[in-house]
């Protein structure tokens, strides 16, 4: 997932929306951008004991797709966005289908139904380094697919995200979409390319990233239940939008319709909020959002252009993701319905009974942990006396900010659930995050004599010190970041220590 906000020039339209669909066509992304995984078939069976069957995924790792054979699940499967250009040559995706497809396409292997070629490769942000890639690897792809005897069965895709349509900015209503300027003749002729294969539009949906990227957004809007009417609705000649998902859902419906294919299917490849990272991330936020949506998937209302339609919906994420790139923004680490170690956040309606009755998510079975045991800055060494309190407090910033740049720290910004730790507390957390990320191994809690382990849980409040996963691997550095609030907090340590 990428974090650009789309924009019907003009108004809040900042993500994309889905027509209703029943709970036989939800599904899940599973992301694995994580310091230490849980093992793949922990997670498969996460999925089945909570009744998905479907599964995105953003690769065909062989380790993930061991994991998923013989469940039933029916999964997209991926080529990264840096194998485009390699797939753009026909033998390359020839190969490259015979060893992620063919592959596992057994008795008992991966009920694999899509191939996602990219993702999102038409965003602004990457000034078009795909677009001229993009629809010939696509081709290529299916045509591998099909000759390979997987086509009536597999079909490729790509999942693209909202910013490629808006309306113009003298009439920024759903009836005025269309693409965007500089991707239009790509995308027609990718879609054109997908009405003649039989393979959906795949779109990903974030009404989330509205609030995120407009400070004057209206909360109610982001939601289905018009927050009691406070949020202003859209009037689009004689439809009326009470939320942001219908609008540009319909926005896009327009944009096809602009060139000759109103009717073609469309997927929505993401859709979810974050728990944490921003001060809109939360739980209670989450769980509202979530109710809303698979009571309309229930329902199948459909959107005011696709009335009842049925669309396949992948929700975003399955697991958070302590090792994504916060580039777009802390919350990145933070879209799972359940934690990093499987345990559900908040109640969700995944049966798709729409009665208002929405109960927790089953958990993970077979998580195993690392010991009970925590990495806390050492109270003693911290400071000695007022000659040195200052320089034992930059020793102890310098730490945190080394901690955070190779560890998780996104919950320690302004409003998150770590945002109010006093100084100390925020030390900890760092190092303890450091600790754990490293598979707690002893040097990882020392930081120039300044941390200790402790058995005793280190949490303090709604901010979980966390005990990490025994995983299926050595563990990697999370990519580097710099988190606005810990450098907030660097000279508070020379004040509070």
């Amino acid at each position: 997932m990428a974090a650009p906000r789309v924009l019907l020039a003009g108004w809040w339209f900042a993500v994309a929306a889905v027509a209703a669909a029943g709970v036989d066509a939800l599904g899940v992304n599973w992301g694995t951008m994580s310091t230490r995984r849980l093992p793949p078939k922990v997670i498969a069976r996460l999925l089945t004991d909570n009744g998905f069957r479907k599964v995105k995924i953003f690769d065909a790792d062989e380790r993930t797709m061991k994991g998923l054979a013989g469940t039933g699940i029916e999964t997209m499967i991926a080529v990264p966005n840096d194998m485009l250009a390699a797939v753009a040559d026909y033998d390359r995706a020839r190969q490259w289908v015979k060893d992620n497809v063919t592959k596992y396409t057994f008795d008992g292997g991966v009920n694999i139904k899509f191939v996602a070629v990219g993702n999102e490769p038409f965003l602004k942000a990457y000034n078009g380094s795909f677009d001229h890639v993009t629809v010939p690897a696509l081709k290529n792809i299916q045509r591998a697919l099909d000759e390979a005897g997987h086509g009536a069965a597999v079909k490729a895709t790509v999942p693209v995200n909202a910013d490629v349509y808006d309306s113009p900015a003298s009439n920024p209503v759903p009836s005025a979409g269309r693409f965007r300027g500089d991707v239009a003749g790509v995308m027609t002729n990718m879609v054109r390319f997908l009405n003649r294969s039989g393979a959906p539009l795949t779109v990903n949906i974030y009404p989330f990233l509205s609030l995120y990227g407009d400070a004057d957004f209206p909360l109610d809007f982001a939601f289905f239940d018009g927050g009691g009417g406070s949020a202003k609705p859209v009037v689009d000649g004689r439809v009326v939008y009470t939320n942001v998902f219908d609008a540009n859902f319909d926005t896009l419906v327009s944009a096809l319709r602009r060139v000759g294919l109103g009717h073609l299917p469309v997927m929505i490849g993401e859709v979810g909020w974050p728990t944490d990272g921003d001060r809109h991330a939360t739980a209670a936020l989450a769980e509202r959002f979530y109710a809303g949506l698979l009571k309309r998937l229930a329902a199948r209302r459909g959107t005011p252009l696709r009335p009842g339609a049925r669309i396949e919906v992948y929700l975003f994420g399955l697991i958070d993701e302590d090792a994504k790139s916060v580039a777009p923004g802390n919350f990145e680490r933070h879209w799972g319905i359940f934690t990093f170690d499987g345990r559900p956040k908040f109640p969700l309606d995944l049966r798709g009974g729409g009665d208002g009755r929405p109960a927790m998510p089953v958990p993970a079975r077979g998580v195993e942990y690392l010991p009970r045991r925590w990495c806390v800055l050492n109270h003693i060494s911290a400071g000695g006396g007022d000659d040195d309190d200052a320089t034992a407090g930059g020793r102890v910033a310098d730490n945190v900010g080394y901690a955070c740049s190779r560890a998780d720290c996104t919950a320690l910004g302004y409003g998150c659930s770590c945002g109010a730790l006093d100084a100390r507390g925020t030390a900890s957390y760092a190092f303890n995050a450091y600790y754990q990320a490293q598979g707690q191994v002893e040097s990882a809690c020392d930081f120039q004599g300044l941390a200790v382990v402790v058995h005793d849980d280190a949490s303090q409040g709604a901010c979980n010190f966390s005990v990490q996963v025994v995983g299926s691997g050595a563990p990697v550095a999370a990519e580097v970041t710099t988190v606005a609030a810990v450098l907030v907090l660097v000279p508070l340590f020379l004040v509070l220590l």
